[in-house]
């Protein structure tokens, strides 16, 4: 391993361990030239992942793409930006324990709605109205109605919906 400090060729490994995730070893080096240490992470190099497109077309998965298309559904929402690139983590490595190197586009879209819409109902039918291609009202009224029907089960958050000073959930057209 090349030397970051004068370039030469040898160094030494002194000391080696795994990183905090175990995606990664972590080794501590010295150059037998200048004596001085650095780090170097050493991790699989993962086979490339392609979405395959409705179309045919095979692109390279792209979590930027992902986490863009999050980041404009939870606009103005009180979503932190780390739990979107959480959630894409979570989404990229269930795609890659597939074992497949092709997955279907339509697959990672249901993956980040299913995720979605356990965090926030608002940003899922945003999501949803771009991803599924509403034509009309109709199409996201149906969406609607789903989610009010089959609400998520969020483990440890409250409702955002507003309640009446009883305690009785307003209906939705007086909540405004």
């Amino acid at each position: 391993m090349r030397c970051p400090f004068c370039g030469a060729a040898d160094s030494k490994v002194v000391d080696s361990r795994d990183s905090e995730t175990g995606e990664a070893v972590r080794r501590r080096r010295e150059c037998l030239n200048c004596t001085k240490r650095f780090t170097t992470y050493e991790r699989v190099d993962a086979p490339v992942l392609y979405v395959v497109k409705k179309d045919g077309r095979r692109e390279e998965f792209n979590r930027q793409k992902l986490l863009g298309g999050l980041l404009v559904a939870s606009k103005k929402r009180d979503i932190a930006p780390a739990r979107l690139e959480m959630m894409v983590d979570e989404i990229e490595n269930e795609l890659r324990h597939q074992n497949q190197l092709e997955v279907p586009s339509r697959l990672v879209g249901e993956m980040a709605m299913e995720r979605l819409r356990e965090l926030d109902e608002i940003a899922y039918i945003r999501f949803a109205s771009v991803y599924r291609s509403f034509k009309d009202a109709q199409d996201m009224r149906a969406t609607l109605e789903d989610v009010l029907q089959h609400p998520p089960t969020r483990v440890g958050t409250r409702s955002r919906r507003r309640t009446r000073d009883d305690g009785d959930r307003l209906p939705l057209d007086l909540e405004t």
